[in-house]
């Protein structure tokens, strides 16, 4: 059977080692904000521009990606209200399939999906930083590496601290995460200024292509789109821990999305006005194409510590929610139990965030070791999240059916349409992620099977902890 009907989640005595309701609004939107603005904005709207061709195709493309990401998130909204749990889409997948399905979820995301996500993450935040900073101390291109590791320590440390420290650093991070992007906003409004635009008078905003573009090529655009919107999920990992229940939960959802979506549009404004449509198809650095514009070449450090904050803000957002499948997998199997312990002084899961962060590092140094194919390897494990992405949207009618009597503090509108809508776009997504990797190659081998490998691996795993403790491992 599934985990206990019983969805109640009263905030525990400290002592009783399970999560407390002790975050707010406050702390949940910028926890979802910073996870899901990352280094994307700072390179998919030329990419975009490129495939749309014509503004308004572009624009469209950035409004159906929020409004895509929002019905994503009403979903998620039923499921996390009715179900709060640390476990977030771990604990859906494990009451709608069972454990076995929900320990492969958790497997993927421990192994590869969380971890690859901070190591890639932490790899972008090195390169960058090191560009402000050189910090080679073992000889050129040491920099990055060094950084790299430092960043997982460090957060990682900060994170097993106190989950105060951990959604203060958070808060703060997303505050200068936004106002990067504000000065974007802001540079394109200093090149609108008569004379301070120094290729032309006024910036030629011609479409790139005349024709309007072919359902193919604005599904590839939506692919970037969604990417870049990505993250938003992560809010049901801290269901269980956020005040205020279905109101806060539904809020924190809703309200960052819509802060993403008009940040997202306002940049992508503002590069249409300080390059064109041509100027950005075009470019290979768009935010430093156009700041360089408007400035000179002395900003170069300046927007490479934009897109560090940026990507900073991501990592540690990414930790505070990664452990938390971890932590849910210990609860569910006695063998990983150590992973299950909740420090309730510190309202953290300890365990868990240690070993997340030494698998992260793992990965770094792997990743250092053989180069690009790393980050090949990280990427191409999208058809291994869309896959759990779509199981999780289909687990909200598997459940309304099974458990009817669940209260549901919040219901999905038009039920149920935009569920459907949702599950239709993972199973699009979960396609295109596919066919993108399919002449991609890692070490000669077709990088769309490493996803599969991954949950094979996890396979095996879960064969032997049913050999191990089989009197357990019922589901």
């Amino acid at each position: 059977m599934p985990a206990s009907a019983n969805n109640e989640n009263p905030s525990p005595a400290p002592e009783s080692g399970l999560p407390r309701r002790i975050l707010g609004l406050r702390e949940a939107v910028s926890l979802i904000v910073g996870i899901v603005i990352g280094a994307g904005i700072f390179k998919t709207p030329a990419i975009i521009a490129g495939i749309t061709g014509q503004a308004g195709w572009m624009f469209g493309a950035w409004l159906l990606g929020g409004l895509v990401s929002l019905i994503g998130a009403l979903c998620y909204a039923e499921l996390a209200t009715a179900y709060p749990h640390a476990g977030g889409d771990y604990h859906f997948l494990h009451r709608a399939y069972g454990r076995s399905i929900a320990f492969l979820f958790g497997w993927a995301r421990v192994s590869v999906i969380t971890t690859g996500s901070i190591a890639l993450l932490s790899f972008v935040f090195g390169d960058y930083m090191n560009h402000v900073l050189p910090l080679d101390l073992l000889g050129a291109g040491t920099g990055s590496l060094v950084y790299a590791i430092l960043v997982i320590v460090v957060l990682s440390w900060l994170n097993r601290l106190n989950v105060r420290m951990g959604m203060a650093t958070q808060a703060l991070l997303t505050v200068l995460q936004a106002v990067s992007l504000l000065l974007i906003v802001g540079t394109a409004v200093f090149l609108l200024e008569p004379g301070n635009n120094p290729v032309s008078a006024v910036v030629p905003h011609d479409a790139v292509a005349p024709m309007t573009p072919t359902v193919a090529a604005f599904g590839m655009a939506m692919v970037f789109v969604l990417l870049t919107y990505g993250g938003w999920n992560e809010a049901a990992y801290i269901s269980a821990e956020i005040r205020g229940g279905r109101h806060s939960m539904v809020k924190a959802l809703s309200l960052s999305i819509f802060i993403i979506t008009l940040l997202y549009l306002l940049v992508t404004w503002a590069y249409w006005e300080g390059l064109g449509m041509k100027g950005m198809a075009e470019s290979k650095a768009i935010a430093a194409d156009m700041m360089r514009l408007a400035f000179g070449p002395a900003v170069e450090k300046a927007i490479s510590l934009m897109v560090a904050i940026s990507v900073l803000t991501s990592i540690n957002g990414t930790m505070i929610v990664g452990a938390r499948t971890s932590y849910a997998m210990g609860r569910d199997w006695p063998v990983l139990k150590r992973l299950g312990v909740w420090d309730a002084k510190r309202d953290t899961p300890g365990n868990a965030i240690w070993v997340q962060g030494v698998a992260s590092l793992f990965l770094v140094l792997m990743g250092a070791w053989i180069g690009g194919g790393f980050k090949s390897m990280v990427e191409f494990t999208a058809p291994v999240f869309w896959l759990f992405f779509l199981l999780t949207g289909i687990s909200l009618f598997v459940l309304r059916k099974r458990e009817p009597e669940v209260p549901r503090p919040f219901k999905v509108p038009l039920y149920p349409l935009l569920p459907l809508l949702f599950c239709a776009t993972c199973a699009y997504m979960l396609y295109a992620s596919l066919s993108f990797v399919y002449d991609q190659s890692l070490g000669g081998i077709n990088a769309a099977w490493i996803g599969v490998a991954i949950l094979a691996i996890g396979v095996m795993l879960l064969v032997l902890i049913h050999f191990v403790s089989p009197e357990k491992a019922g589901s």
